[in-house]
C-alpha cells in the first residue's frame, strides 16, 4: 500500500513536465512579485499615483503564486483552483495584451502581461496554454479523496 502511494505521488501533477511548469510558474511568481513591489514602492515613495500597469503586475503576481501552489498541491479542489487561476491568467494576458496594443496610453509603463508578456519572452502567453494541456492530461481520479487504498 505504501508503494502504491509513492507511485501515485510520482505520477501526479508535480512530476515530469509538471515539475517544469511548477518551476516556471514559481519563477514568474517571484519575478512578477518583485517587479510589482519595486514599481509600487517606488511610486509611493515619490508620492505619485500608482499606474494601472503596476496594479496589473501585482495581480499577475498573485495569480502566479496561487497557480504555483495549486499545481503542487494534491487533490481535486486544488486541481480546480489550478484550472481557475490558469484560465484567469490566459484571459488576463489576452485582454491586457490586446489593450496594451489598442490603448497604449493606459500602459505608458509596462505590466507583466503588456504586449502579451513580451518583456518575459512571451512566456505569460504560452505558459497557461501548456498548463491547461498538462492539467487536462492529469485529471485527478474520480474516487472521493481519502478513500483510495
Amino acid at each position: 500500500m505504501a508503494q502504491d502511494k509513492t507511485i501515485a505521488q510520482r505520477t501526479g501533477r508535480s512530476s515530469g513536465v509538471g515539475r517544469v511548469l511548477i518551476v516556471v510558474y514559481g519563477i514568474l511568481a517571484l519575478g512578477a512579485t518583485g517587479r510589482s513591489f519595486v514599481q509600487i514602492a517606488g511610486l509611493l515613495r515619490d508620492s505619485e499615483p500608482v499606474s494601472l500597469a503596476y496594479w496589473l503586475s501585482a495581480l499577475a503576481s498573485v495569480v502566479y503564486i496561487v497557480a504555483t501552489i495549486a499545481l503542487i498541491a494534491p487533490g481535486r479542489a486544488w486541481y480546480r483552483v489550478a484550472w481557475a487561476t490558469i484560465t484567469f491568467e490566459l484571459v488576463g494576458v489576452l485582454v491586457v495584451g490586446t489593450l496594451s496594443l489598442t490603448h497604449p496610453e493606459y500602459f505608458a509603463r509596462p505590466s507583466v502581461w503588456s504586449w502579451y508578456g513580451n518583456g518575459y519572452l512571451f512566456i505569460p502567453l504560452v505558459l497557461p496554454v501548456l498548463g491547461m494541456l498538462w492539467l487536462r492530461a492529469h485529471r485527478p481520479s474520480r474516487e472521493p479523496e481519502g478513500t483510495a487504498s
